[in-house]
């Protein structure tokens, strides 16, 4: 395999594409939507909302079962090889039973068929989709390469071609096929790092069980950041509300993207130390993680609450009012999912206790769900945005509840009691300067730079050890690159 991997490595590059994927609808969701307007966002929205349904099914678990269990048997290629065909296998077999029932679908819808049909796209990405080798073997930076180059033609395409309402279509199209043409693209590293087949030799069903447990938590799971959008068209009949919600939960998911770039890259190194028995070395490395995501997510929630009303009204254009309302709302998920994604995915999936994942996610989809039948017919999009956060309190909370044996409840919560005062203190601070901007770009962007600025140098004065070490750390590294 070469000079081997490094966590620190893994996470940059997983990072940088990170930036560039919060960049990316900074620059086109503006111009997107005043060219193509709430209402046929709306549809996409919609629609698209359905067809991750039946992508879900496709993909069962395989993307973080076959991440996992690569990174069980990474140094031996002959056992990664066979892990590798055996999965993608039943990965193909899903895809292909999946299409069939979407074709039929379809066939019987009228007013949406053409989007219906353009999206079917996405299901032979799914089949494409081999990230989880790379993550697995802790060779993050081809699935990187990848992302970036999709990400920038993506902004090319969308300023080159999408000019009015109509070209909802062709906006659609571009962005389903360019996803599927970077998936195949990095089926040419294959050859590098995996043998050929013995299909004699090939079992995927062996890996059924495993991947149903994984997917039984993403169907959970999917009530509440699918079954949003679906349930608001369904009770509103709006488009404008399914294009506000869709708004600005991209923009709030986008934010929690830089939290959760650490996923990819852990699954695989808590994979080696639990198959290694390190359990000791495992838990402090979680609890690093922990405290990286108080120290991230808090600074992007009340940063987010704190700009929304300076920031949505140019970034969308008139019309989108309301996306505002629901940015203060939902900007609270993110160290909420920033916390499970670490307990949940990162531990208990890797260590093979699927279950508890299971029993914690479908609690929190049964609040969704009835509080959604209760809210959304009332307050709308509020309503879904609102009970999205508190299915996440559940999960997050239930998920600490049950490996409160095995890690230490109060030294988690505790790790992030100096970057709760800096974040206030934040909070406070631009609350008094956002009155002294009028509602625009220039207002927006010094409220930013203002705000982490403060956040920084209230932790640097509370002595945070996390802080201090990454600007030593980078420090050192300047001196020796001079």
């Amino acid at each position: 395999m070469g000079k081997k991997n490094n966590l620190k490595r893994n996470y940059i590059y997983n990072v940088s594409y990170q930036i560039l994927a919060v960049l990316t609808p900074l620059i086109t969701t503006p111009y997107i939507s005043r060219v193509l307007g709430v209402d046929p966002i709306g549809d996409y929205s919609y629609t698209q909302s359905i067809v991750a349904i039946f992508a879900m099914f496709a993909a069962l678990g395989t993307l973080i079962y076959g991440n996992r269990e690569i990174s069980y048997v990474q140094s031996d290629r002959k056992a990664f090889s066979k892990v590798f065909w055996e999965v993608e296998s039943l990965s193909v077999i899903s895809v292909v039973t999946v299409m069939v029932v979407y074709g039929i679908f379809i066939a019987f819808q009228t007013r949406y068929f053409t989007l219906f049909l353009i999206q079917s796209i996405t299901l032979i990405s799914v089949a494409c989709n081999i990230s989880w080798l790379f993550q697995g073997l802790e060779e993050i930076g081809k699935v990187v390469l990848r992302n970036i180059f999709v990400r920038i033609l993506n902004v090319i395409f969308t300023f080159v071609f999408i000019k009015s309402p109509e070209h909802i279509y062709l906006y659609v199209a571009g962005l389903v096929a360019l996803e599927c043409i970077g998936n195949l693209s990095v089926w040419a590293y294959l050859p590098k790092y995996v043998d050929k087949p013995d299909w004699k030799n090939i079992h995927p069903f062996r890996h059924l069980k495993g991947t149903i447990l994984l997917f039984i938590p993403t169907i959970a799971t999917s009530i509440y950041t699918i079954f949003d959008k679906t349930m608001i068209g369904l009770f509103t009949d709006s488009k404008t509300e399914n294009g506000y919600y869709e708004q600005a939960m991209k923009l709030a998911k986008t934010a929690l993207t830089l939290v959760t770039a650490l996923e990819a890259v852990m699954i695989p190194r808590v994979g080696v130390l639990f198959s290694n028995q390190k359990e000791e070395e495992l838990k402090e490395l979680l609890y690093r993680v922990y405290r990286f995501v108080w120290f991230l997510s808090l600074p992007l929630a009340l940063g987010l609450f704190s700009v929304a009303d300076h920031f949505v009204p140019w970034f969308y254009g008139p019309g989108y009012d309301k996306v505002a309302v629901l940015l203060k709302v939902l900007c609270f998920i993110i160290p909420l999912i920033g916390l499970s994604n670490v307990t949940g995915i990162q531990y208990l999936m890797t260590t093979k206790r699927e279950s508890f994942v299971t029993r914690t996610v479908c609690l929190g989809a049964a609040v969704n769900l009835i509080l959604n039948l209760i809210f959304i017919p009332q307050i709308y999009s509020v309503g879904a945005a609102a009970t999205s956060v508190v299915a996440e309190l559940m999960i997050t909370s239930a998920q600490l509840f049950l490996v409160r044996k095995e890690l230490s409840i109060p030294r988690i919560l505790i790790s992030g009691w100096k970057y709760m005062i800096a974040v206030i203190v934040m909070a406070v601070a631009l609350f008094f300067e956002g009155k002294l901007f009028e509602t625009g770009a220039v207002g927006s962007v010094v409220l930013i730079i203002s705000g982490g600025v403060i956040y920084l140098v209230v932790l640097m004065i509370l002595r945070d050890a996390l802080l201090l070490d990454t600007i030593k750390s980078v420090y050192h590294k300047l001196r020796k690159s001079s």
